[in-house]
């Protein structure tokens, strides 16, 4: 297979690791204007690096150091268990060349990766989410001091290839972003199946309360995307005095949904801090 030289203005981007969420964002370059031979990734597993080549027509490598070596840009794309070790053997090679990191590792913080790798590179910390497999994703970000202007633009450009993004200040402010849309697809995944669930119990046909739970879901998303009014102004002008919605509307208040969300991203979030000190401070 041959990998045709294309636009040279991006900077060759390096994606160690080749699961779904580094799939998906050098899918998404390729749709906004990358070449395919400024993106390359690694994978130990040969039938993952042929899938990738044949799909995307990206070269794969087996070696990591080989990916480092070359990139301009580094994208750690493993799971945060493995980080630690998957990062330490890079750190003479990242010395030398000093590019721009981004780590998409949930909870790591760029202390312990700054370590790892030996300390004193540019790192951004991002945390996309599921969506991102399908371009709608929702990423925050977060970078260390040595990220300057033009960094910053090419990371924001790597991840907006697979959605929107937030740079926040402060690097604690991440763990809100984990529990908001890092986690915030599966909440609203369990409101739509328990709507689901309460229209077949209603006598509706399943394939029917499927079909109108999704569309309803996606409806509402779409006005609130789209238009001007906070998502409280929505609901008031949907919830008639002595209507079926404003019943409907008091149970969820009285039951407490507002408190439960606040409770489910904090647990979220507390969860986000633990595994940041497991993976980080004994590593």
């Amino acid at each position: 297979m041959t990998f045709p030289s294309t636009n040279t203005a991006h900077p060759l981007v390096g994606f160690i690791g080749a699961g779904n969420m580094a799939r998906s964002l050098a899918g998404g370059l390729l749709k906004n204007g990358w070449g395919k031979d400024q993106i390359i990734l690694s994978d130990p597993e040969p039938v993952q690096r042929q899938a990738i080549e044949t799909v995307l027509g990206i070269k794969a490598f087996a070696d990591n150091s080989e990916v480092a070596a070359r990139a301009d840009l580094l994208v750690l794309a493993v799971k945060p268990q493995i980080l630690a070790n998957v990062s330490k053997p890079l750190a003479a090679t990242l010395q030398k060349k000093k590019p721009l990191v981004i780590s998409i590792a949930e909870g790591v913080r760029i202390e312990d990766i700054d370590r790892w790798l030996g300390g004193g590179l540019a790192i951004v910390r991002a945390m996309p989410n599921t969506a991102a497999l399908i371009g709608s994703g929702a990423s925050g970000l977060y970078a260390n001091d040595r990220v300057d202007d033009g960094m910053r633009n090419q990371a924001e450009s790597i991840l907006r290839a697979v959605g929107v993004t937030v740079w926040l200040e402060d690097e604690y402010l991440m763990d809100v972003v984990t529990a908001l849309s890092g986690s915030g697809p599966a909440y609203f995944f369990l409101v739509m199946e328990a709507l689901e669930q309460a229209a077949i119990e209603s006598g509706l046909d399943p394939k029917q309360a499927r079909l109108l739970t999704l569309e309803t879901a996606f409806g509402a998303a779409k006005m609130a995307l789209e238009g001007h009014e906070e998502p409280a102004q929505l609901r008031r002008r949907v919830t008639s005095p002595g209507g079926t919605t404003e019943q409907a509307v008091k149970i969820l208040e009285e039951g407490g949904l507002r408190g439960l969300f606040k409770n489910a991203m904090q647990a979220a979030g507390d969860r986000a801090r633990a595994i940041a000190d497991m993976f980080g401070k004994g590593a």
